[in-house]
């Protein structure tokens, strides 16, 4: 009669590192996906700095262009609507 003791054991280690092997696979798989989310979101911040950035940049060249210009050559603000009171509206 011939003991198959080591076999076992080897048929055992295989399959756990088989387990291993796909559980590494899987771990890799998410991972990926998460490094492709946060390369999105990177992508959409820059995006967004540049747009705010150049937002900004606009708001100081107009203010300085005003600054620059006679009072009188200033584009007038609009006018204000005046809406009459609850009393007159009765």
């Amino acid at each position: 009669m011939r003991f198959h003791l080591f076999e076992q054991h080897a048929d055992a280690h295989v399959r756990k590192s088989r387990e291993y092997l796909e559980e590494a696979n899987l771990a890799r798989v998410e991972h990926q996906a998460a490094a492709e989310h946060h390369a999105a979101l990177a992508k959409m911040y820059v995006e967004r700095i540049a747009r705010i950035e150049a937002e900004i940049n606009n708001a100081l060249q107009l203010r300085a262009m005003l600054a620059t210009q006679p009072v009188e050559e200033r584009p007038k603000p609009e006018s204000v609507v005046v809406y009459p009171s609850r009393a007159t509206r009765s």
